[in-house]
């Protein structure tokens, strides 16, 4: 059969990447010979979808076609992982979607999986891991390292220099300090950064901070 690609997920995130991923499939490849459809594991039945197929992994997984790319468009790092985790077990390809006016310059490295909406830019000598989400109009400078299953959420300014641990979320409109070569500013594994934060100064791993400029979050 031919080409099956996926977006998993099929609530809010996944409905704003489905017309990403169209609009890369209508540029890059012949949609005569491929399909693409939503998965949501709560469905027992096909559902229609903003106009699209959705159904469950367990029939997605069934489709007879050797190849098949999914795109995980959940919001939650932990359940992507243990998603990205089962498609790797049943030999199912990580799909990487980017948007019409994704803008990515010289000497970056993205791993599978990932996520760029449209109006988002990657600077030069960027290294990103798998599976990370960059929303609407973030960015990402110079110089910086991300790890895996990182979450942007829109217009968040990620400055030159910056190293991104794993499951790192960084809310709207957060800003972050640049770091320099010797000394980049880090944000620690699991981090979150709170909606309009602006970041001057190392955050913890699991740490939550919040405010300008961004201090823990008081429990």
């Amino acid at each position: 059969m031919s080409k099956v690609f996926a977006v998993y997920g099929a609530s809010g995130c996944g409905r704003s990447l489905m017309p990403v991923a169209v609009d890369q499939l209508q540029r890059i490849d012949d949609q005569e010979n491929s399909q693409i459809v939503f998965i949501d594991d709560a469905l027992d039945e096909d559902a229609n979808v903003n106009g699209y197929t959705a159904m469950n992994y367990a029939k997605f997984k069934n489709i007879n076609s050797d190849d098949k790319l999914v795109l995980i468009a959940i919001a939650n790092s932990s359940i992507r992982e243990k998603i990205a985790e089962q498609l790797v077990q049943d030999g199912i390809s990580l799909w990487t979607v980017k948007g019409t006016t994704t803008l990515i310059m010289d000497a970056v490295s993205i791993a599978a999986g990932a996520a760029l909406s449209p109006f988002v830019t990657i600077a030069a000598n960027v290294t990103i891991g798998k599976c990370f989400h960059a929303n609407l109009y973030s960015y990402v400078e110079h110089d910086c390292v991300i790890g895996d299953y990182v979450t942007f959420a829109p217009r968040v300014s990620c400055n030159g220099n910056i190293h991104i641990h794993d499951h790192a979320y960084i809310g709207t409109g957060a800003v972050i300090k640049q770091g320099t070569p010797d000394k980049p500013l880090i944000i620690g594994k699991g981090a979150i950064v709170g909606m309009g934060a602006v970041v001057t100064k190392d955050v913890p791993a699991g740490a939550v901070v919040v405010g300008n400029p961004a201090r823990p979050l008081n429990k």
